[in-house]
């Protein structure tokens, strides 16, 4: 019996139910979970730091997260919150409140770019000085470290060292997960990393909702398009925490259409003819599309026009003396490099410093962004390469260039954050940041006004992962009794790189152990023989991606043998695909060709060239396609690539009409931040009716009372519907307490009902001071909670709270007069 009642204290303690862990728990993971299950505080109970996070929203967007991890007893939050809104200092107040109620010890926060590693480890502490941070891509951690700052290739690594045969990080070691600018392509490739590690899950996004996929919601169980809290672009704007974007529509003729030979000046039509003629056949193409533009083919008179437009019309700092900080999104490397180089030869009294190139090949990219950064410091013009489109946060940007195009909105309203934030006295003392320009040299405007749909883009599979499934359904073709011996060699041959690639996998590796079972079932050379349908399935689903231990390999010849796999299946098949195969491969090795210096290569010369003709691939069979697979797969990786010329051209380019319009930021149409801000408005201004007057005055209202209260709220123009209240609020919502909350208490009622307190001669000062701090929190918030009496500010009257400065049955006798306002409001 006694065995039975411990089991059931043990389960009544948990306040979640059961769930699946990777691996077992460290004893000093156990004994936190077992210290937690008692000294944990209710979250509503803890304060938020005013220190870190002091707007509003940022305030509601936690205590969205902590009624759903206290009262939902759910485990994982997502937040949406527009680029410049402070994402990072809701994040960082969220730990702070989360460890002082002890909810939570150790912190993974995850990035995709150490630029944004580098960024958040400075916010933490710089907000949150109790904690230790450690960025683990430059530095170890240590036990002491409470804060652990990482991108995702750098924990995944990270997660299969050990430290005396036990692992540094197991299932255990963090209690909250941060993901930040999460958004679908993360979690495809890392989920993994979400599912290891068993601590609450907090997503950041500046995605607009409507925009995350489902995919990405579905990872933190909530519906699609609703998440923990949303406070978008649009609301931020209205609250004016963010500035709005003007947009200048620059439409280039050959950025638009391309360069048209026909459209030429004879001058220019002699130089296209130069530079595009073949030389062997003296055909010169009718026109270069737009697309080559700025990719390969690079136009003086386009860039350095673009230049002009953006010095006279750029905003200026500095009286209007100074371009102001300026970011031009480049579409390639050279790009950037020419746009720099057209810079300084036009503006040469610059010296080369105001405009610079930042890609993260470059070694002090990081020190020219901290450059960019500061006002007074150069570059001016920031030319970036993908660095700067997301996450980097320059208050003073206030001009963008779009000189490519974007295609995925999710990232077109990333790059426009880039200018979003406030900067106070940016043109002088009072002068204020209100607006920022964008130039849109690439049609992306028009763009995104049109509803189009974007491609579901996946993640690229892995050319191991490619290779294990070609050589599945390759071993199945291959098993038929009517093979010849030639093939059945050949079928266990593939069999046997099949079961080299399982059965060399490290099984303490994370990602094995999941997959255990299988690993070891598929790990018998046996098994391989006779694969039925659902063991195909199992191997392609679940065991093709996982890392095996076989010798690293040059990524060409793997794809070699990639493309040889799929010869001997259109081969086996019959399928038209053979042809298409045959030719890649007699390309490939008449480029291999060109290498006869190579002693290696040299000696399978014969056989380079008998494969390019038609007679070798005459009676061509899968046996034949595995010979030559073997003989020159170590080869193929002396093969240069092929690469496009770059072209330099001064074609004069013309400028059409530029137009100042608005920037398509596709915002969310219904906004319940805004909504709810809405009604609370029109609560406080009718304060005087009859029903809320008296909620204020804790007089308990009649059943006409409570009807002439919903008439007020569902009748109005301002509420729009019970509907959309309900919708947002909630559909349970105690209106009467929901009222109170906002408008507060009367300090007279609050008063009258402590009279006996504040008015008796035999109460000293503290006291007398610990119960104005009770009608303090009343006048402000309506209702209490009994048990903060025994916790900060009344703590700092004495240690022991309620308890410490008065008697028994007065301190039963205020917590009685406490619960009574909230019994006026139907609060039990």
């Amino acid at each position: 019996m006694s065995l039975v009642f411990v089991r059931v204290q043990k389960i009544a303690l948990l306040p979640y139910p059961p769930r699946q862990i990777q691996g077992f728990l460290k004893k000093d993971e156990l004994e936190r979970l077992i210290f937690r299950r008692t000294h944990r505080k209710r979250l509503h109970l803890v304060n938020i730091n005013p220190s870190i996070v002091e707007r509003s929203y940022q305030n509601l967007a936690i205590r969205s997260i902590t009624e759903a991890f206290d009262s939902r007893k759910e485990r994982k939050a997502l937040l949406v919150m527009a680029t410049g809104t402070g994402k990072t200092r809701t994040a960082i107040a969220l730990v702070d409140l989360l460890m002082r109620a002890n909810w939570v010890k150790r912190v993974l926060f995850l990035a995709d770019r150490n630029a944004l590693i580098t960024q958040a480890l400075r916010a933490f502490k710089k907000h949150l000085s109790t904690a230790t941070a450690v960025d683990i891509t430059k530095n170890e951690a240590t036990e002491t470290d409470n804060v652990v700052l990482s991108t995702y290739p750098t924990i995944l690594n990270r997660i299969n060292e050990t430290d005396g045969g036990k692992r540094i990080f197991g299932p255990g070691h963090f209690d909250l997960i941060i993901v930040d600018e999460a958004h679908r392509s993360i979690y495809q490739k890392y989920r993994i990393l979400f599912e290891y590690f068993d601590g609450l899950l907090v997503g950041l996004t500046a995605t607009p909702r409507n925009e995350v996929h489902r995919d990405t919601y579905r990872i933190f169980d909530l519906e699609p398009g609703v998440p923990s809290f949303a406070y978008e672009l649009d609301d931020a704007i209205k609250d004016g925490y963010l500035v709005p974007a003007r947009g200048v529509q620059v439409p280039f003729r050959f950025l638009r259409t391309g360069i048209r030979y026909a459209d030429l000046s004879p001058e220019e039509q002699e130089e296209y003819e130069a530079r595009f003629g073949d030389e062997a056949t003296g055909v010169i193409p009718d026109q270069i599309n737009a697309a080559a533009l700025n990719d390969w083919l690079f136009n003086i008179s386009t860039v350095d026009q673009a230049l002009e437009l953006l010095m006279q019309r750029g905003l200026k700092v500095e009286g209007g003396d100074r371009l102001g900080k300026t970011i031009i999104f480049a579409r390639n490397k050279k790009h950037a490099e020419f746009i720099v180089q057209r810079f300084d030869i036009s503006y040469p009294h610059y010296k080369g410093k105001v405009a610079q190139v930042i890609h993260s090949d470059i070694s002090y990219a990081e020190s020219l962004v901290d450059d960019f950064s500061e006002t007074n410091k150069e570059p001016t013009i920031a030319v970036s390469v993908d660095m700067l489109d997301t996450g980097v946060d320059v208050p003073q940007v206030v001009n963008l260039v779009f000189f490519k195009p974007v295609y995925s909105e999710v990232k077109f309203n990333q790059m426009i954050g880039r200018g979003t934030r406030l900067c106070p006295d940016l043109f002088g003392i009072g002068n204020h940041k209100t607006e920022f320009l964008v130039f849109d040299l690439c049609g992306n405007f028009e763009f995104f006004e049109q509803q189009i749909a974007q491609a579901d883009a996946n993640p690229g599979e892995t050319l191991t992962s490619q290779l294990v499934k070609t050589r599945l359904e390759l071993s199945q073709l291959l098993r038929q009794d009517t093979n010849p011996p030639g093939q059945t060699h050949l079928r266990n041959k593939v069999l046997d790189e099949l079961h080299q690639h399982v059965s060399t996998m490290a099984r303490g590796n994370f990602l094995v152990r999941r997959h255990l079972q299988q690993v070891e079932e598929f790990s018998e050379r046996s098994r391989w023989d006779d694969l039925s349908e659902t063991d195909v399935d199992a191997i392609a689903l679940g065991l093709a991606q996982l890392p095996n231990g076989l010798p690293q390999e040059n990524h060409l010849a793997k794809r070699f043998d990639l493309l040889c796999l799929r010869l001997q299946i259109t081969i086996l098949k019959q399928s038209k695909d053979f042809i298409k195969f045959r030719d890649q491969v007699r390309d490939l090795l008449h480029r291999l060709e060109e290498k006869q210096t190579i002693p290696m290569v040299k000696t399978k010369l014969e056989l380079i060239a008998d494969i390019q003709t038609e007679s070798w691939w005459q009676d061509i069979t899968p046996e034949l396609i595995e010979q030559m697979r073997c003989q020159l797969r170590d080869l193929v990786k002396f093969i240069d690539p092929q690469e496009q010329q770059i072209i330099y051209t001064n074609f004069e380019d013309e400028l059409g009409e530029i137009v100042e319009t608005d920037v398509p930021t596709k915002q969310t149409g219904f906004s319940p931040y805004q909504y709810r801000k809405k009604v609370e408005a029109y609560i406080r201004e009718h304060e005087n009716h009859i029903a809320i007057a008296k909620l204020k005055r804790n007089i308990p209202l009649t059943d006409a009372d409570l009807l002439s209260l919903e008439e007020l709220l569902f009748n109005a123009e301002a509420i729009e519907s019970r509907e959309r209240f309900e919708e947002v609020c909630g559909k349970n919502l105690n209106l009467k307490l929901f009222i109170r909350q906002l408008v507060g208490l009367d300090r007279n009622a609050a008063k009258q009902a402590f009279g006996k307190y504040l008015e008796g001669s035999s109460f000293n000062a503290t006291q007398i001071r610990f119960v104005e701090t009770i009608i303090d929190y009343l006048t402000q918030n309506g209702v209490m909670d009994a048990g903060l009496l025994y916790e900060p500010p009344f703590t700092d009257l004495h240690y022991e709270g309620l308890d410490g400065v008065f008697g028994a049955d007065d301190a039963d006798g205020i917590v009685s007069i406490v619960r009574s306002f909230s019994e006026t409001v139907g609060v039990a």
